[in-house]
Order: structure tokens, then C-alpha cells, then sequence
């Protein structure tokens, strides 16, 4: 599941901030619910590994 910045967390857990490559540059921890906080870089999304 792909989501951006400003988009409403669907389910508590771990998500990964991915660059435009598919690095996985870092790991958030977000609850269900809250807002996706802003990446570092413009050109990251989060993405689940559940």
C-alpha cells in the first residue's frame, strides 16, 4: 500500500518512507487514523510491509 504525505493512516504500525528509486531511506511508526507526517524529500512516499 503506497500512501503520500497528508493522507489519513489506515491502520497503526510501521511504514517505511521510500524514495523515487525504491530505497527505503527510513521507518515511521504511525497510528490509525492520525495524518502521514511530510517526508524529508519531495520525491518519498511511505509504503506498508504489512
Amino acid at each position: 500500500m503506497r500512501l503520500n504525505c497528508g493522507d489519513t493512516c489506515p491502520k497503526t504500525g510501521s511504514y517505511n518512507v521510500v524514495d523515487a528509486q525504491g530505497n527505503v531511506v527510513n521507518t515511521i511508526y504511525v497510528g490509525e487514523g492520525e495524518t502521514m507526517p511530510p517526508t524529508q524529500r519531495s520525491d518519498c512516499h511511505y509504503e506498508s510491509d504489512n
